[in-house]
């Protein structure tokens, strides 16, 4: 792969925003899915480096997926052994390796661009439903849970809202606001808007930390306390981070249940990650192509992998792939980048990332779910006819 050097500068920061994106949902996709936490994050990486090279996308982003929470925390406690579970991951793995080399595919040239831009507004309106609650310091809502029915809550995504304006945590509502006040100016004000190699998302990110230690340093009861903030795991010594990695076991070759569960795995993913391949290139500003038989094979590769060292299913994932390109990323270096910066997180600086209020991240994600949802498009596909409209609004509501 030959990566351009062009755009070294705005890739390298717009991965850094798309990994700070990242590392929560990373996190909380794992928890929904009642899994190991780490499984995420190896996930994470994996997408991020392997995938991100072999991808036939310049700016599509891959890791652990919202719409597989379901089939994992299902699979799992059906299985009864997350150890069973990784080798359905490994199945699923070779049987996208397979699609991708059957050219399968090609079926992604059929999908029409309305229902494509019903996915995406739709998606940005979840985004935004999904992050009020973090936004304003309620979150008793996993990270990365997008489901309107949440896991074993009892609510949805509007009683959420109700409850967390109920609990405002004042504190987290002023790191919100500043944080969104920042992202709007980089994209309002000329002046910083010319500051390409300067992320908005970055700044608000490293404000949001700045406040809120402002507000701990001085007693301040506007504080945000550990509940609200990233939390990675920080692994005591080397031989425990080695222990949070963990193997397949083999003996679930011999079982129907560990094929059917691979299998579902396989053709789930490989429908979103088709899926998000026609969203991404529909948001591309350079307008590219990007081979569906390639992703399936890069996405088998990343889910061999990640099934054999302890990680979690991945697909391609609008989310962080609409992060990556609001920020700024042309290449797919940006994509290898979040996955590094993962890895080196983990490593190297998790109390640092654990000081970044979720309230910050919040605010990165609203502002996407506007620009996807935003009142512009509706208007472009009503103009266009109310056949196009039709099946469009109907994605969206879906």
């Amino acid at each position: 792969m030959k990566l351009e050097t062009k755009y070294f500068k705005t890739d390298l920061l717009a991965g850094l925003v798309v990994f700070l994106v990242a590392l929560p949902l990373c996190l909380g996709i794992a928890l929904a899915s009642g899994a190991p936490l780490f499984s995420g994050i190896i996930t994470g990486v994996i997408g991020g480096i392997v995938v991100g090279f072999l991808s036939g996308s310049n700016l599509s982003v891959t890791g652990p997926a919202a719409g597989l929470t379901a089939i994992v925390l299902s699979g799992i406690t059906t299985l009864g052994s997350f150890d069973l579970f990784l080798t359905a991951v490994v199945i699923a793995g070779v049987i996208q390796l397979i699609l991708g080399l059957i050219k399968a595919g090609t079926i992604s040239n059929y999908f029409p661009s309305n229902v494509i831009e019903g996915m995406l507004t739709g998606i940005g309106i979840i985004i935004i439903l999904k992050q009020i609650p973090h936004a304003v310091g309620y979150d008793k809502d996993n990270e990365g849970d997008f489901a309107f029915i949440e896991n074993n809550t009892g609510h949805n995504t509007l009683s959420s809202i109700i409850d967390a304006i109920n609990s405002i945590h004042y504190g987290a509502v002023i790191i919100a606001i500043i944080c969104i006040g920042i992202l709007i100016a980089f994209n309002k004000v000329p002046a910083l808007k010319k500051l390409k190699l300067v992320p908005g998302g970055l700044v608000a990110v490293i404000v949001g930390v700045l406040v809120n230690e402002i507000f701990i340093r001085t007693g301040s009861v506007l504080a945000v306390g550990s509940d609200h903030l990233v939390n990675l795991p920080m692994p005591a010594n080397f031989d425990d981070f080695l222990n949070q990695f963990s193997l397949p076991d083999y003996k679930g070759l011999m079982n129907g249940q560990v094929w059917i569960l691979g299998a579902t795995i396989a053709v789930v993913a490989s429908i979103e990650t088709l899926l998000c391949l026609e969203a991404a290139d529909k948001m591309d500003p350079l307008k590219r192509y990007s081979s569906g038989n390639t992703e399936l094979r890069a996405q088998g590769i990343g889910n061999i992998a990640a099934g054999l060292i302890g990680g979690l299913p991945m697909t391609s994932v609008i989310v962080r792939t609409s992060a990556n390109i609001n920020s700024g990323a042309r290449t797919k270096l940006a994509t290898i980048a979040h996955g590094v910066f993962l890895m080196l997180a983990v490593l190297l600086i998790p109390s640092i990332l654990n000081k970044i209020p979720l309230a910050a991240l919040a605010a990165i994600l609203i502002m996407i779910g506007l620009k996807l949802a935003s009142p512009k498009v509706f208007k472009h596909i009503w103009n266009n006819g109310r056949f196009q409209f039709i099946p469009f609004i109907a994605t969206v509501l879906a």
